[in-house]
């Protein structure tokens, strides 16, 4: 559902002379990085859970047939930022024409720009990614391959079907094979995400579907046999399976061509025939992983961004219904392999921050699109001159990065995110040794580790605080805040207040969207008060409806904003911190009937 933009190359990239194949590359030893999976949950060999919070870098799957933006960035630069700021893992989009180009010794010159990549000098596409392998496992990062197209072409990815021209299902196949086979003993690529956004619509011919048959069109069946082709060489690798675009209604089947008798959804992001057809993996169903992919109005004005809308309406008639289920019925992880778009300010942002909570929120495994700022309807991290970082896209997205003590988590058991010395990344082992507990942390599990709180009068109410926001210079502030009852009686929610405190320098009129409650975002009631203290002048106070039990806590994730839009400067603010896990606090405070019982208010 994309356009690619793609940019001026550099003159070198006009090679088309096929030089023969590298050598094969020393196989790594036998590592200790492949994952599984346990239920919606993906682990280590160990039993540990982890979470695999990435972006996509693509290129290898267009005509130029490398990385995009070697013609400006140098490979190392890029490479090493990804990780230190806090990447784990990078979904690399190729085609199936590329790998067997590969299989067949056609790896063709690099054409990247020398003078920025001296130590490319020489080098084939193939040996360009060989060595972007070695740099991964320098820097902590683990890789996705991705069939993102049959031919390596820059608009192969609107085609919707597996199969075109020459290249066939079992070309395909062959080619999943020969790239397994290759790198089979290689624990940086982890996981294979069989062919990106099958689709096609009711009338459309070729069109992809997804039932119990054997049918050419069948993707289950396509990602099942791909699946076992792949394990039968390396059981250890994750498989991920998208949607399809269209699934016949109840009482409809795959015969007709009436648009109405479907539910229809973005390219990829159907996944209703999981419920009755799941994909079947035999002996190694504990390697499969389902990936929807999700995108905003930017990218198509979708009947669901019509009128009223919000998390609430999309998760009940969109993520749901397509996907969701999936992962809370605890049927199988989910890793949203695409997501992401322009901070617009507007609706695309409205959906962006209500997906971004979901994922935070339930711990979903997800691979934004994209690094490269070449892509027409999102943009990228990174800007056009492919070296300068988006810091308001990154902020945007870097809450939703796998964190613990205020650095990023990778999945590297040896090597920390970022390298070795790295003060910005810990790897799975060090993670494993400092956490709290063996899992991250539930968000809406009760606080197992209230270190040091502050004097609590009531002996009853916690206040707990995640940063879902951390840029300090945007036009909006995200307090994710979580009420916990420690007492040993019940509290009536109507007689409680929270309040965070913040300052307003634009003076504009302030509004509170709320984009998830336990309790349901329509229990939730939010005023705004004024005050004069260092680090306030303004909080935001939250009232909801019901009871907490003792021992219960419940948790509101919402968005401060001005009816302008104007920017706040939050590096002060009273009530704020960067902590990115639940972390109790002491400077957002708890009232009842106007007394405070937790915390203590700016003075």
């Amino acid at each position: 559902m994309k356009r690619i933009r793609v940019g001026a190359v550099a003159a070198a990239l006009a090679a088309t002379a096929l030089v023969p194949l590298a050598p094969s590359p020393a196989l790594a030893a036998d590592g200790d990085d492949w994952l599984h999976t346990d239920g919606n949950r993906i682990v280590d060999a160990a039993g540990n859970e982890v979470w695999l919070t990435g972006a996509n870098w693509f290129g290898f799957n267009t005509s130029e047939r490398v990385f995009h933006g070697l013609w400006a960035a140098n490979i190392e630069d890029v490479t090493r930022a990804m990780a230190e700021r806090g990447i784990n893992i990078v979904r690399v989009p190729v085609s199936t024409q590329l790998l067997l180009e590969w299989r067949d010794g056609q790896a063709a010159p690099s054409g990247v720009n020398e003078y920025v990549n001296p130590e490319l000098t020489g080098m084939s596409n193939l040996e360009v990614f060989d060595y972007w392998l070695q740099l991964c496992e320098k820097y902590g990062l683990k890789v996705m391959l991705d069939v993102h197209s049959a031919e390596a072409d820059n608009s192969g990815h609107v085609y919707p079907v597996w199969y075109k021209g020459d290249i066939t299902t079992e070309d395909l196949y062959v080619a999943w094979e020969w790239i397994t086979e290759r790198y089979r003993n290689n624990d940086t690529i982890v996981a294979a995400d069989i062919k990106n956004e099958p689709h096609g619509k009711a009338d459309e011919d070729p069109r992809a579907k997804w039932d119990g048959s054997t049918d050419v069109d069948n993707f289950k069946h396509v990602c099942e046999t791909a699946g076992n082709r792949i394990l039968a060489i390396n059981p250890n690798m994750l498989i991920l399976c998208e949607g399809i675009e269209v699934y016949p209604e109840d009482g409809q089947n795959w015969s007709s061509t009436d648009s109405r008798d479907y539910h229809s959804t973005w390219w990829g992001g159907n996944l209703r025939g999981v419920a009755d057809h799941p994909v079947d993996l035999g002996a190694h169903q504990d390697q499969l992983v389902y990936s929807p992919h999700d995108y905003g109005p930017s990218v198509f004005q979708q009947e669901w961004f019509e009128g009223e809308w919000n998390k609430q309406t999309l998760t009940e008639d969109v993520w749901r219904p397509n996907w969701l289920y999936i992962h809370e019925d605890d049927t199988a992880p989910l890793l949203i392999g695409e997501w992401g778009g322009f901070l617009d300010g507007g609706d695309n942002e409205k959906w962006m921050e209500a997906l971004r909570s979901l994922i935070v929120e339930e711990r979903l495994h997800h691979t934004f699109w994209a690094l490269n700022p070449n892509s027409g309807d999102t943009g990228g991290l990174l800007g056009y001159d492919w070296v300068t970082w988006d810091e308001q896209k990154y902020a945007f997205l870097e809450p939703a990065l796998w964190q613990h003590d205020n650095k990023f988590v990778g999945l590297d058991h040896q090597v920390p995110l970022g390298g070795s010395g790295s003060t910005t990344g810990l790897s799975l082992n060090q993670y494993y040794g400092d956490a709290p507990t063996d899992p991250p942390t539930d968000p809406t599990d009760p606080p197992t580790d209230p270190t040091d709180p502050p004097t609590d009068p009531s002996g009853e109410l916690q206040v707990q605080y995640r940063n879902n926001s951390l840029s300090t210079d945007d036009n909006q502030i995200g307090p994710g805040l979580r009420l916990v009852n420690t007492g040993g009686t019940t509290v009536d929610l109507a007689d409680v207040e929270i309040r965070y405190y913040f300052s307003n320098e634009s003076g504009g009129a302030l509004r509170y969207s709320c984009d998830w409650a336990q309790a349901s975002c329509s229990n939730v009631s939010a005023s705004f008060g004024s005050l004069s203290a260092p680090g306030a002048d303004s909080y935001l106070a939250l009232t909801l409806s019901g009871s907490l039990a003792p021992g219960a806590s419940t948790e509101v994730q919402g968005r401060v904003h001005t009816s302008n839009w104007a920017n706040f400067d939050e590096s002060d603010d009273y009530s704020r911190s960067a902590d990115t896990e639940w972390t109790v606090t002491g400077t957002v405070t708890a009232h009842i009937g106007g007394t405070v019982v937790w915390g203590a208010p700016p003075a």
